[in-house]
């Protein structure tokens, strides 16, 4: 699939492509769950740092990061469409947010991953620190976290 597109990591800038930005984030986030369309934003969409990569014209993957503290950053609703998973999108999406975190100031990047990601995140140097929350009663996360030295 790579080496028929062009990819682009980049934050989302028409209409078009915010729509389909939340859109995905909604799609593997909430819907399976039975959330509400809505519910894949939260109050600080309009302070956080937004990529998405795109095949070509299509969106293969969505991420965010927020700045926590002036020297703790966050990845937040990280979702790759199925038929995007294990091509590399979503190292390029973390890839692209860890660099905003280290241009922002921050000595580390923290995420709270679902249960089925901490591999991808472990392998990115990533490590657990501890178990985080439990999602709809249903999907464990575990608090991750990267410094960077």
């Amino acid at each position: 699939m790579t080496d028929s597109c062009d990819l682009v990591v980049r934050t989302p800038e028409t209409q078009d492509e915010w729509s389909r930005y939340y859109g995905l984030r909604w799609q593997i986030l909430r819907k399976p769950w039975n959330q509400p369309e809505g519910s894949e934003k939260d109050a600080r969409e309009h302070d956080t740092w937004h990529r998405a990569v795109f095949c070509g014209d299509r969106m293969a993957g969505v991420a965010r990061m927020q700045m926590n503290t002036v020297d703790e950053a966050q990845i937040r609703y990280m979702a790759v469409a199925e038929e995007f998973r294990g091509m590399g999108f979503g190292r390029m999406l973390v890839q692209s947010l860890e660099e905003v975190a280290r241009e922002q100031g921050a000595e580390r990047v923290m995420l709270d991953a679902r249960s089925d990601a901490v591999g991808f995140y472990v392998v990115l140097g990533y490590r657990v620190v501890s178990d985080s929350y439990l999602l709809f009663d249903k999907i464990q996360h575990y608090l991750m976290q990267k410094e960077f030295y």
